[in-house]
């Protein structure tokens, strides 16, 4: 693969342009994962996310994109979907490994992600640069500061506090960074934040989870007596579930809390199946309160939830049952969320662009807060979930029929 590569780096800029301009003209019958990372193409043509009169940074939104990005390659085999993963990469990774914008001592989960589009292209090119940057990353992990019990905080300045957004943003990166370079004990640490998490956020009563816990209680946000935020966010389960799926490629079969993640799995996807909104198929920005006054179906969060329980059954760590929630979800994303322009242009409409606690602005994760928050079309979350849960969806429909 050093010649996908060497073609990127040889290739005129007129012809990269060419490149991307022409891309999203898909014909109608192509898979709609494929219609959608071309308009990726031609929407972002600098970098997943691009915006006029803003720099590029390292960020989880490019992150996820990026794995969608990287599902539709390995799905087509077609190089130009590599190029823009790498030519991503390259604007922000020296060659001595330093990334721009990245400070360690920031101690933010969520500038792991992108470690995994690493070692994508570390274990495809063999270039150093890549494995430079993602052992910076790895090496973040070694000194982020911790609950009392060893939970990795979300961020630095959300002191004493475990999101379930972070377990997506650093487990699959910490997962197969330990696969890679045989870091084998890590392993009990990474199956650590998935248990501790579930023990501090999980309802028992509906089998939700809350979206995020702060050990000293001392957010206004955070019960007195349990510490969790008060509503159940449908993101973020989305996150712990996928988070959970894409960590199990590298853990070992034969670990002992191997089976203790599958448990994990199956819990959540039993309240996530309960949750799901019958006549849509799709799943709720906040997640037990259908019908109530504004609450809304959630893009992101319903991709999310395709894509982890699709992946999760065709891994056989869910029952088979679980697929009939997953197609019921797809249809109700396609019919819902997916609206193609005339030029066969795709867009992905109805992800709220952000959901946090505390901070400031302070965010108090009550329900009227969650719906403060827009929803736009094309956010970058929004589609890389898409990209991930069609990818996962049509590939695994398309092998049936073979």
């Amino acid at each position: 693969m050093r010649t996908l590569n060497h073609i990127v780096r040889q290739t005129s800029v007129g012809l990269l342009l060419l490149t991307f301009v022409t891309a999203p003209i898909s014909a109608q019958n192509e898979p709609w994962f494929r219609r959608v990372a071309d308009s990726v193409m031609m929407r972002w043509k600098d970098y997943p996310g691009a915006e006029p009169g803003r720099s590029q940074r390292w960020s989880y939104e490019q992150g996820v994109v990026l794995k969608g990005m990287e599902q539709v390659w390995r799905a087509t085999n077609d190089s130009k979907y590599f190029n823009y993963i790498q030519r991503t990469i390259d604007a922000m990774v020296k060659d001595d490994g330093t990334i721009r914008t990245f400070a360690l001592e920031d101690y933010n989960l969520d500038n792991i992600l992108l470690g995994r589009i690493l070692l994508l292209l570390y274990k495809t090119t063999k270039i150093e640069k890549y494995r430079k940057a993602a052992d910076l990353l790895r090496e973040q992990l070694r000194t982020h500061p911790r609950t009392s019990e060893g939970g990795f905080w979300h961020k630095k300045i959300y002191p004493t506090q475990m999101w379930l957004d972070g377990l997506y943003m650093a487990e699959p990166f910490y997962a197969e960074y330990a696969a890679m370079f045989h870091e084998d004990s890590d392993f009990d640490d990474i199956a650590k934040q998935f248990i501790l998490i579930e023990r501090h956020t999980r309802d028992a009563k509906t089998g939700l989870l809350y979206h995020g816990w702060d050990e000293s209680r001392k957010q206004r946000w955070a019960d007195p007596n349990t510490g969790h935020s008060p509503n159940f966010w449908g993101r973020a389960m989305g996150w712990y579930a996928m988070a959970l799926v894409d960590t199990l490629d590298y853990f070992p079969k034969t670990h002992p809390k191997r089976a203790g993640l599958i448990a994990i799995l199956k819990r959540l996807a039993a309240a996530v199946a309960k949750y799901q909104d019958d006549q849509s198929g799709l799943w709720y920005e906040v997640l037990d309160r259908a019908g109530a006054k504004g609450n809304y179906l959630e893009a992101s969060a319903s991709s999310m939830f395709v894509y982890a329980l699709a992946k999760g059954t065709h891994r056989n760590y869910l029952p088979a049952s679980h697929m009939q929630v997953a197609e019921k979800g797809y249809r109700g994303i396609l019919k819902q969320f997916v609206e193609t322009r005339a030029d066969g242009r795709v867009d992905f409409k109805g992800t709220v662009s952000v959901g946090g606690l505390g901070g400031n602005p302070y965010r108090d994760g009550s329900y009227e807060y969650y719906l403060s928050e827009r929803v736009v079309t094309n956010d970058p979350k929004g589609v890389g979930a898409f990209l991930l849960a069609a990818t996962e969806m049509e590939t695994a429909k398309a092998s049936r029929k073979k």
